[in-house]
């Protein structure tokens, strides 16, 4: 009997899809939940008091996916990155391990195996399609302008949800729950970032209007896809700010996922002061 030649069905991700919607066409009339979901990461010490004069700055990275885009290519093209290197996916891929080759990263045969090691990771980062938002606190400047009352995390926090609020309008997504992903640090860091996070969703934030976001709280352990690509991508953010002038790959491939004016004919040009915040603000900045 001759073998059909049509394609394998598709589970539908959403409730009443119709698969002759584009991704950002879908949405669901039933589900609460938003076709979008966020993750967290870090980079640099949020702390004012001792201040790193080698990276003098936080960074906070939103990876705004869409979960069918997220569930079917990205997690699987991770997956298979780990199967090849490693053998099995119990890998979390940590930046700072990797640069510094700890923990599953002491493999590296010479420096020709890491770099192409980096070279085929960077490959997947720059294939994925994610919308990246992302605040840089200048420490610094930041307890010049304030003293060290401020809390840099916090301060980044907020520009970044308000800013995820405004990509969820121009997708229609902002009437519907979306769940910002970020990692465990510990129970006293959890419990601060939590109350401010809720804070600034009920509706103390620039824009004076409620969020409609869930924080979730992951461990590493968990393994997630999503959150490792983030952690991926903020300290190259940081570095740009740092030494602007200095040679700098994976910024260049991040700069043209950042949410920016204009829409998609403008990727990789109008994005500061949009997808990516410097504050305090630097005197060349223009105002948004």
């Amino acid at each position: 009997m001759e073998k059909s030649k049509s394609q394998p069905q598709q589970f539908s991700l959403f409730e009443n899809e119709e698969s002759k919607h584009t991704d950002d066409e879908v949405i669901s009339a039933t589900s609460p939940f938003s076709n979008y979901i966020v993750y967290v990461d870090e980079s640099g010490d949020h702390g004012l008091q001792t201040i790193d004069p080698n990276y003098p700055v936080f960074v906070l990275a939103f990876c705004i996916f869409h979960k069918r885009y997220y569930s079917e290519k990205v997690v699987p093209a991770l997956e298979k990155f780990k199967f090849n290197h490693f053998g099995h996916d119990h890998v979390v891929l940590h930046e700072h391990e990797i640069r510094k080759e700890k923990g599953f990263f002491t493999f590296f045969k010479d420096r020709e195996h890491k770099s192409a090691f980096l070279n085929e990771l960077t490959s997947i980062i720059e294939e994925s399609n994610f919308i990246l938002v992302s605040c840089v606190i200048d420490k610094e400047a930041l307890r010049a302008k304030n003293g060290d009352a401020s809390n840099p995390y916090h301060l980044a926090l907020g520009f970044c949800l308000e800013t995820l609020f405004e990509f969820l309008k121009e997708k229609k997504q902002d009437q519907k729950q979306t769940h910002v992903v970020v990692e465990c640090r510990g129970d006293k860091e959890d419990n601060e970032l939590e109350l401010e996070f809720r804070r600034i969703c009920d509706g103390e934030n620039q824009l004076g209007t409620t969020l409609p976001f869930n924080i979730v709280f992951a461990k590493k352990q968990v393994n997630s896809s999503g959150l490792q690509l983030a952690d991926l991508v903020a300290r190259p953010i940081g570095l740009r700010v740092i030494r602007p002038d200095q040679q700098n790959r994976a910024y260049e491939i991040l700069k043209r996922k950042f949410y920016c004016e204009g829409g998609r004919e403008k990727v990789g040009e109008q994005y500061e002061n949009w997808g990516l915040k410097i504050y305090p603000p630097q005197e060349s900045e223009k105002p948004r």
